[in-house]
C-alpha cells in the first residue's frame, strides 16, 4: 500500500507533456508484431500496463528492444507468425492488453494461458470469448470466462460478422485482430461508434480496411484476412485520458494556466473535453495536426467557473475512462450534474460507479447513485474535502481524488496510489512540478 495526500494547491502553471496514449500504445505493439520488418515506435507509454503487453509478445516470439526515451523497436513476425509461449502470460492490471492479445491468440494454432492481478481476475472476459469462439477458438476459464483463462487457438479460423451487444472498442479490436489470421472477410458492426485507434493503425500499416455507416446509424468495419503487413514507424500521441486530470485540476485551482502538448484529439476520445466546454471551461485547442494517422493538438487550459450539465448516455463511449475526474469537476460546479449511461463503469478496474460515489461522499459531496447514472450536487466552486478515499486498486479513482484535493479546503487522502503507474508513470512528480501538493499522509 502506498497512501498519498493531496492538499490545496497554488496556481498550476506550465507547458507539459503527459505520457503516451495507453490505448494506442497497446495496439501499436500488437500490430507492429504482426508486421514484417522493423517498426520504431516513438512516445510509447512506458507504464506497467503496456510493459505487460510487450512482455507477452516477447514470450510469443517477437523481438522487442527498448531503446530509451520512449522509443521502442519491434521485429515483427508477420500475420499468423506468433510462437506458442512456454509460460503463463501475466497481464497485471491491463484489461486492454489481455483482451486484445486474446484476439491475436484465438487464431493461432496453439494453447496459451492468460492471468492478471486480483483486479483483472474479477473483470469479465465473456464479451470477447463469445465472438472469438465463433471464429473457432476454445476457452477454459472461471465463471464468466474470467481469468485465469486458457485459449486453445484454432488452426482453421473462420471469419465472422459480429454485432457488438455493448459499445466496446476492446471487443471490436479483439475480433479485428483475430480476423487478421482468418481467410476471408471479418466484419464488426457497432451500434454506437467507439474509439477507432485499431482501424487508424491498421490503415497506417497499409491494411485495406473498409468502414461504412449502416442505415440505422451503426458503424460497419470490414477487413480481409491473412494480409502481408509491412513495418512502418509511428509516433504515439499524448493520452487525452491522462491529460484529463491535469485539465480538470487547472480548471478548478484558481489562477491556473497550463498547456498540454501533443494531446490526442481523436473525436471518438474527446467527449470529456466537449463536456467541460459545455460546463463553461476555458479550453483552446491549438495547432491541430495529424501524426501517425491520429489527430493531435496542443490544449491550453485556464481556471474557470463551471456550471452543471446533463451528460447524455450516447457520449459514454468517447469518455468512458474520464468519468471519475469529470465527477470531481461536477462536484465543484454550480448546480446539479447528471451523468447517464454509466453501466460500463461497473466492470472496470473496480466498480467505478460505486467507487466514485463513495469517494465523493467521503469528501462531503451529496451524490445519488443509480444503476447506470450518477447525480452530483455541485458545491459551486467550494470543495470541502477532508475525506479518505478507498481506491479499490483503481488508478483513475486514485488520480481523480488527488485532483479533488488540489482544489479542496481540506486535504484528501487516498489509501493506495501504487497502481497509478499502470497508466501514468510520474504523475505525482509532474503534478507537483506545476504547483500541486501531493505528499505522503501527514507530510
Amino acid at each position: 500500500m502506498h497512501p498519498l495526500q493531496s492538499a490545496a494547491a497554488g496556481p498550476l502553471c506550465g507547458t507539459v507533456s503527459v505520457p503516451g496514449d495507453k490505448s494506442i500504445s497497446h495496439r501499436a505493439l500488437l500490430l507492429a508484431a504482426m508486421a514484417i520488418g522493423e517498426t520504431e515506435i516513438e512516445g510509447l507509454l512506458e507504464a506497467d500496463d503496456v510493459r505487460r503487453t510487450a512482455a507477452a509478445l516477447r514470450m510469443l516470439g517477437v523481438e522487442i528492444i527498448e531503446v530509451g526515451g520512449g522509443i521502442w523497436r519491434l521485429h515483427g513476425v508477420g500475420v499468423g507468425g506468433l510462437a506458442e509461449p512456454d509460460d503463463v502470460l501475466d497481464f497485471g492490471n491491463s484489461g486492454t492488453g489481455a483482451r486484445l492479445t486474446a484476439g491475436l491468440l484465438a487464431t493461432h494454432p496453439f494453447t496459451s494461458f492468460l492471468t492478471g492481478d486480483a483486479s483483472l481476475r474479477r473483470r469479465p472476459m465473456a464479451r470477447i470469448v463469445q465472438p472469438l469462439a465463433e471464429m473457432g477458438a476454445r476457452f477454459i476459464g472461471r465463471s464468466g470466462s474470467r481469468l485465469p483463462l486458457s485459449i486453445l487457438g484454432t488452426n482453421e479460423p473462420m471469419p465472422i460478422s459480429y454485432t457488438l451487444p455493448v459499445a466496446s472498442a476492446q471487443v471490436k479490436s479483439a475480433v479485428l485482430l483475430a480476423g487478421l489470421n482468418a481467410p476471408g472477410r471479418t466484419r464488426v458492426i457497432e451500434p454506437v461508434p467507439t474509439r477507432d485507434h485499431t482501424e487508424r493503425l491498421l490503415r497506417h500499416f497499409g491494411m485495406p480496411l473498409r468502414t461504412d455507416a449502416g442505415p440505422d446509424g451503426s458503424r460497419i468495419v470490414e477487413l480481409e484476412g491473412q494480409p502481408e503487413i509491412h513495418a512502418r514507424n509511428l509516433a504515439v500521441p499524448s493520452d487525452p485520458s491522462s491529460g484529463a486530470f491535469l485539465a480538470a485540476a487547472a480548471l478548478l485551482v484558481p489562477g491556473s494556466d497550463i498547456t498540454l502538448r501533443r494531446l490526442g484529439a481523436n473525436p471518438l476520445r474527446t467527449g470529456f473535453y466537449t463536456t467541460l466546454a459545455e460546463m463553461g471551461a476555458a479550453l483552446d485547442w491549438q495547432a491541430p495536426r495529424e501524426e501517425g494517422g491520429e489527430p493531435v493538438a496542443d490544449l491550453h487550459v485556464q481556471a474557470s467557473s463551471l456550471k452543471a450539465v446533463d451528460v447524455p448516455a450516447a457520449r459514454a463511449p468517447s469518455m468512458i475512462d474520464e468519468y471519475p475526474v469529470l465527477a470531481v469537476a461536477a462536484a465543484a460546479a454550480e448546480g446539479t450534474t447528471v451523468l447517464n449511461g454509466l453501466a460500463e463503469l461497473r466492470v472496470k478496474e473496480s466498480d467505478r460507479l460505486a467507487a466514485i460515489a463513495a469517494g465523493l461522499r467521503a469528501c462531503g459531496v451529496e451524490v445519488e447513485e443509480g444503476e447506470d447514472r450518477l447525480v452530483i450536487h455541485g458545491q459551486g466552486g467550494r470543495l470541502v474535502g477532508g475525506g479518505k478515499v478507498h481506491t479499490q486498486m483503481d488508478h483513475r479513482i486514485a488520480m481523480a481524488f488527488l485532483t479533488f484535493g488540489m482544489a479542496a479546503e481540506r486535504p484528501v487522502q487516498i489509501d493506495d496510489g501504487a497502481m497509478i503507474d499502470t497508466s501514468f508513470p510520474g504523475f505525482v512528480d509532474l503534478m507537483n512540478g506545476i504547483g500541486a501538493r501531493i505528499t505522503g499522509p501527514g507530510a
